[in-house]
């Protein structure tokens, strides 16, 4: 095997790499974006579920003493 062949081979590995790292730099964004779409929707069970809980809450009139 040549010095030229290595080369060759060597470009060929890099270039797969490149290939490879640019599919999991999408994958990983695509990922971000399913993480972030979670933290919203769970951000608005949240808050739904504060809202139902202080909403059953029985209210309490404060007496004044004489």
């Amino acid at each position: 095997m040549g010095i030229s062949e290595k080369v060759w081979d060597v470009l060929t590995t890099v270039i797969k790499m490149d290939d490879k790292v640019e599919r999991m730099a999408d994958t990983i964004k695509g990922q971000q974006m399913r993480i972030e779409d979670l933290t919203m929707r769970v951000v608005r069970l949240e808050t739904m579920l504060e809202i139902a809980l202080v909403s059953q809450k029985p209210k309490t009139t404060s007496k004044k003493l004489s």
